[in-house]
């Protein structure tokens, strides 16, 4: 937090440390997960990972109940000192909330932006390992370079703060996209193992800063008694992409060979310059 801090100074928001935090943790997760599966991979009884998860949700849930306590969205709003719906005056339209969102453009700009960035996201930490065994020759410990991609992933979104900041998080994320396609051509157009290896994690290392910086940026383009609602709608649309484009970029792969896992990246890493050109990037 510390660190956020010195980056952004006290224009940084409160929502937007949580925001970094939980980035971070969640990169954290996804680097451990490989080190976890494959151990279990190479188990007998495979299958007591889904215990594992199944133990995991029920935490997670515990805590989820324990920290929100039934609480409404005003209410939590209240206690960290922001103004609520019902503190508004004039600014509430007779349409829902929903129907404002959905009426508005730049929402579903940002949501297929946010969308394609995480199916990106775990189209490369799952069929990259699939990839360097098929096509680079690499042995079942290749799994660990998928931990090495969320391990990029997880810094990136802590050291590369200062430079968000002293670039700008509009122009940077034209940055970190145009790195991540140059170096996806050398593991596509290089047949090296240890290189291609070292290429994944520095990918992550570039991709990781920008879902936050696409959520935070709702901060900036939308009302703020949208803002929270804007927020949820983008993060649940983008959740659909860590289902929708893997399954698609299998799909392409059974018909096409595994071969062809990274031109479908570089595709849409090019897919996310362009929806991130069109998202506005002043307050609409």
């Amino acid at each position: 937090m510390g660190l956020i801090q010195a980056a952004y100074g006290n224009a940084i928001t409160f929502t937007s440390y949580q925001l970094f935090l939980i980035s971070t943790f969640k990169g954290a997760g996804a680097l451990i997960a490989p080190f976890v599966s494959t151990q279990f991979a190479e188990l007998p009884h495979w299958s007591f990972h889904y215990l594992i998860s199944l133990g995991i949700a029920a935490v997670n849930a515990t805590f989820v109940a324990l920290v929100f306590k039934g609480k409404t969205q005003d209410e939590c709003l209240a206690e960290i000192g922001q103004e609520t719906e019902s503190d508004e005056k004039g600014e509430i339209n007779e349409q829902s909330h929903l129907r404002q969102i959905i009426s508005i453009k730049a929402v579903h700009l940002l949501a297929l932006f946010l969308l394609v960035y995480v199916g990106l996201e775990v189209t490369i930490g799952g069929w990259i390992v699939s990839f360097m065994i098929a096509v680079r020759g690499g042995r079942p410990s290749a799994g660990y370079i998928s931990a090495g991609f969320f391990g990029g992933l997880t810094l990136g979104r802590i050291v590369l703060l200062p430079l968000n900041k002293k670039i700008g998080e509009r122009r940077i994320v034209y940055i970190y996209g145009l790195v991540a396609f140059a170096l996806e051509l050398v593991i596509w157009l290089v047949p090296s193992l240890v290189g291609g290896a070292v290429s994944v994690a520095i990918v992550g290392l570039v991709l990781g800063p920008i879902y936050p910086i696409g959520i935070n940026h709702a901060g900036r383009v939308f009302p703020p008694r949208l803002v929270a609602d804007v927020i949820s709608w983008t993060a649940s649309i983008a959740t659909t992409g860590a289902a929708v484009v893997p399954f698609a970029t299998g799909a392409i792969a059974e018909r096409a060979g595994i071969k062809s896992l990274e031109p479908v990246v570089v595709a849409m890493l090019a897919a996310i310059l362009v929806l991130w050109a069109l998202v506005p990037a002043d307050k609409i």
